[in-house]
């Protein structure tokens, strides 16, 4: 089978990548997490994850209902790094819910006109009205980390994004966006594995990229512009929920219940939500670079 980008991905973990975690790839079974301070050393059971998420997708319908009754209006932004989950967190949020309000924004590479635009501007088009609830695969936060990292903008012009993106997602939340964002944090180890896995599967090659196998490379210069922008946007209006992601399964049941667990929608039933697993979810002060 032709692997895509030639094989970059197998042949940066033969050649490129750190021994340590080479040798932590090698010895790991299937359902073993990779990062030694993970607060969990195994996968969560599939029974266990099948019978919570199962109510959960229960209590997000209820609330998608009470949302398009009162007029309430949601955004979710997903951040993270290659392969962090965030298109399959996304997946189950969004796969029992009404799909004519529940939307997924994932823009690609800006037009010509769209880059000589005020930078925020088309993102605003897809805010959602009042009912609706979006769900942003990543989102503006491109500028403070990829773009930057890869030198798509100047300092200034990420200087200019830090500057503006606190006072603009206050404005969001003064008009009445209820805003969550929420950066996937995986581990090296778990992201290489996730990666190799993705080049051996064609159902699944099409996420990857260019700009993945690049990034592989580039693990320090990520790590340093996340810190850097983790610290510069989280506020007290729109605060960054960093969930822990090299347990999938816990991952998308924590940030689910992060949602859930802010509103007060009819029919609410708190036991069925459970609690929040503070370990695998919770401020940038749980981000480990």
């Amino acid at each position: 089978m032709d692997l895509p980008f030639d094989g970059a991905i197998s042949a940066y973990f033969n050649n490129d990548a750190p021994d340590d975690i080479r040798a932590a790839i090698k010895r790991a079974d299937k359902g073993d997490i990779l990062a030694p301070d993970y607060p969990h050393s195994e996968r969560m059971a599939r029974k266990v994850y099948e019978r919570e998420m199962a109510q959960l997708q229960i209590e997000l319908v209820k609330l998608q209902a009470w949302a398009q009754d009162t007029g309430t209006r949601i955004a979710c932004v997903f951040e993270g790094r290659d392969a962090a989950g965030k298109g399959g967190t996304i997946s189950r949020f969004r796969g029992n819910l009404n799909p004519r309000s529940a939307h997924v924004i994932a823009l690609s590479k800006p037009t010509e006109t769209e880059a000589a635009e005020w930078y925020f501007q088309r993102y605003i088009k897809h805010l959602p009205s009042a009912g609706e609830m979006v769900f942003f695969d990543r989102s503006w936060y491109n500028r403070g980390v990829v773009e930057h990292v890869f030198g798509f903008c100047t300092p200034e012009q990420r200087e200019h994004f830090f500057a503006q993106v606190t006072p603009f997602e206050q404005m969001l939340v003064d008009d009445g966006i209820h805003l969550f964002k929420f950066w996937l944090n995986v581990s090296r180890g778990e992201q290489l594995r996730r990666m190799l896995a993705r080049e051996s599967d064609p159902l699944k090659q099409w996420k990857l990229s260019g700009i993945d196998v690049k990034g592989l490379s580039k693990w320090d210069a990520y790590s340093d512009a996340i810190q850097e922008t983790l610290t510069r946007s989280h506020s007290a209006h729109a605060p960054w929920t960093v969930v822990r992601s090299d347990d999938k399964r816990r991952a998308r049941l924590n940030a689910i219940r992060t949602v859930l667990h802010t509103f007060d929608y009819k029919r609410k039933d708190k036991k069925s939500i459970g609690q929040i697993d503070h370990g695998v979810c919770g401020g940038p002060d749980i981000w480990d670079g």
